[in-house]
């Protein structure tokens, strides 16, 4: 093995579901004699889709690695899962190559995941290639689907080959200048295809003038520089299946992608907000060793847990140590792997520029990895945030236990799965990208861990507060069963405080009708019932109570007596306040065909949303934001899918907490029974 960083292309196949990235993959090994056979996603051959639950469902839901090296450069390749509700690992990937290409079916033409991993590659400022596949599939629309990706992409795309002979070969229009193809004349593609790749170069572009002619190895340079900037985007037409244009894809991406000298630079930043410094990484193996982790995996027959890094500078040997981040503690390697599917191969050294592997060390996705401890992160590409949540609970009492482990090694895998146990409703919450996303959790729970689970929507997190004020509302608690009792007066106002500013409690005694020992368990037993609520079981906010008067027997005084008087108190107080609940509201956008827009926002408004602007955006789609309350968007995911047609994405974000109408309050408060334990 042993390659310098200049001899290096790493990339990531990323698109949408069904484009043929995998069956791509296998094309590539195959071309490159890397496997005897070519292999088949839909009857389980392939080497790629390494989980059960990717070949039972025969679609990529992991992100997996692999490794051609041909002549003389090492071409690293992770291949992605194309599903939206399985995105993360794919923006996770972005992190680790300097090159995306962005497969599009031929059949199909773009999908929202298509348009969301380009955009993402280029605020991350990688390169891009589009590969049109599935030349040879039946019901191929080559030509339209060329038309939509430079009307999506712009005028930086341009085809390196075209189909020919209805579909059945290629024509490498950057090598030949003769003939016929699918889409015209082979001399005009020819020209209008020098003449782009001139166009980035100022220098080029003059002597093109001048002379008409510019000689290959300058155009290689041009174009791989272009490539790198962003300026050029190659298309290529491949049919994985037969391995039309597949030569061509390879010769693409050896001669124009960028190697880890020349692609993105990264920069280590040290330190967090306006105050940061940001450092810049030379791909020196001689430099000092620093690495991102950009997948984590554990394999299914062994059970051993694997960290795929991306080495950005350095040069680490098996038998030293890896520090994660500023941990004081460092790991020994033992053994550094280059992955192929669930193949792990042995090489001695983990190299700048290059994509390895780390056995049984537990980091975690984006964590830097060192040679000795120390301080600073890499920036990563953005990601969509988990915004679909079920409540979960096991089967059996006895998988309470288990059920940490098993949400925490999902959560330590993928990069868009998170859990927490809700501070307000107390329920245990999964959240992930979609209703398909949380079934396969479901599903790798019960295979890996054997954990049965029962899910339900969540609890949507109301508040409760108050909207009038009242004077002098009093309670006794008096309490004898033979022997000491209990004995407690108090009197109280209370009042709203304005949104947001929480709870207020003021001492308003004078003199000593209340010990001032007591007076605290007053406080203490109406933060207890604000915890419980009142009309609905929800926290109370922004309201301030006043103890005004109260009485102290000179025996049965004492703080749990004051507690209970003073949570009863509160709730005969709370209930003469005109008591109101208030929900969360969300800020949405919604991305999706233009033609739908319509639908979305008589949808939105039917939700008791606010449209709040629209944009229209490349690829005849639309953006709407709005706000909507949380409990109309709970399940927005597969409503959303089903007015789509699978097009339609959406992000939202807490916005703030407005106030509930009256019939939906009453909805919720009828739902809600009272346990009140205070014994009276």
């Amino acid at each position: 093995m042993g390659h310098l960083a200049s001899d290096i292309r790493n990339i990531a196949l990323v698109g949408h579901s069904g484009a043929g990235k995998t069956t791509l993959a296998e094309a590539l090994l195959y071309k490159a004699g890397v496997t005897k056979r070519l292999g088949n996603v839909n009857d389980g051959t392939s080497i790629l889709d390494v989980d059960d639950e990717s070949r039972e469902r025969k679609h990529t839901l992991e992100s997996s690695a692999m490794f051609i090296e041909h002549d003389n450069l090492l071409l690293n390749i992770v291949d992605t899962p194309g599903q939206p509700d399985f995105s993360g690992p794919s923006f996770e990937a972005l992190a680790g190559v300097e090159t995306a290409a962005i497969v599009v079916s031929g059949v199909n033409g773009l999908g929202v995941n298509t348009r969301r991993m380009a955009r993402a590659a280029a605020e991350f400022g990688l390169a891009r290639f589009i590969i049109i596949s599935k030349l040879d599939a039946d019901g191929a629309d080559q030509e339209t689907v060329y038309n939509a990706v430079k009307e999506t992409f712009g005028n930086a795309c341009h085809a390196i080959n075209l189909p020919a002979g209805n579909g059945s070969r290629v024509v490498n229009i950057y090598k030949e200048t003769q003939g016929e193809c699918d889409f015209g004349s082979v001399a005009e593609h020819h020209k209008e295809l020098i003449e782009a790749i001139v166009e980035t170069d100022d220098m080029l572009m003059g002597k093109y003038m001048e002379t008409g002619e510019v000689s290959i190895p300058e155009l290689n340079k041009a174009l791989a520089r272009a490539c790198a900037e962003g300026k050029f985007i190659p298309i290529v037409f491949t049919g994985a299946i037969r391995g039309t244009g597949v030569d061509d894809l390879l010769d693409a991406f050896e001669q124009f992608a960028p190697s880890p000298v020349i692609g993105k630079q990264r920069q280590l930043r040290i330190g967090e907000g306006e105050s940061s410094k940001l450092i810049d990484i030379k791909p020196d193996p001689k430099g000092e060793f620093i690495a991102q982790v950009f997948r984590v995996t554990t394999d299914p027959k062994s059970h051993i847990k694997y960290a795929i890094a991306r080495v950005f500078s350095g040069t680490l040997h098996n038998d030293a140590q890896i520090y994660i981040g500023d941990e004081r503690k460092g790991h020994r390697v033992g053994h550094v792997f280059k992955l192929l599917g669930s193949q792990h191969h042995e090489v001695p050294d983990a190299e700048a520029g290059d994509l390895v592997a780390f056995a049984k060390i537990e980091a975690h996705l984006g964590q830097m990895l060192f040679s000795h401890s120390a301080e600073g992160a890499i920036d990563r590409p953005r990601k969509p945030k988990p915004m679909y949540s079920l409540a979960i609970e096991p089967k059996s009492r006895g998988d309470i236990e288990k059920i940490g482990a098993a949400l925490q090694r999902f959560a330590d895998e993928d990069p868009c799965f998170e859990y927490h146990r809700d501070p307000d409703t107390h329920e245990l919450l999964m959240s992930g990208l979609g209703e398909q996303h949380l079934a396969v959790i479901r599903s790798k729970m019960q295979r890996y861990f054997k954990i049965d689970v029962e899910v339900h929507p969540p609890k949507i997190p109301y508040r409760e507060t108050i909207s009038g004020s009242v004077k002098y509302v009093e309670y006794t608690h008096k309490k004898q069963s033979g022997g000491a009792g209990q004995f407690a007066k108090v009197a109280i106002d209370m009042e709203p405080t304005p949104r947001g500013e929480g709870y207020v409690f003021e001492d308003k005694i004078f003199g000593g009708v209340i010990d001032q020992a007591f007076r605290p368990s007053v406080d203490k037993g109406v933060r207890e019932q604000m915890k419980r609520g009142v009309i609905a079981g929800c926290p109370v906010v922004d309201v301030k109570v006043s103890l005004v008067d109260g009485k102290t027997h000179p025996v049965d005084s004492k703080d749990i007596a004051f507690q209970i008087a003073g949570r009863q108190a509160f709730k005969q107080a709370f209930m003469q306040c005109k008591p109101i609940l208030l929900e969360p509201v969300v800020n949405i956008e919604v991305t999706a065909p233009a033609e739908k827009v319509g639908e979305i926002t008589r949808d939105i408004a039917g939700k008791r949303g606010q449209v709040q602007g629209q944009e229209i955006l490349p690829g005849g789609q639309a953006l709407v934001m709005a706000t909507v309350p949380l409990a109309e968007v709970s399940t927005y995911a597969s409503q959303l899918k089903s007015v789509t047609g699978g097009q339609g994405s959406f992000v939202m974000e807490l916005s703030h907490y407005d106030i509930v109408p009256p019939n939906v309050q009453q909805q919720v408060t009828s739902k809600y029974k009272s346990h009140d334990t205070d014994d009276e």
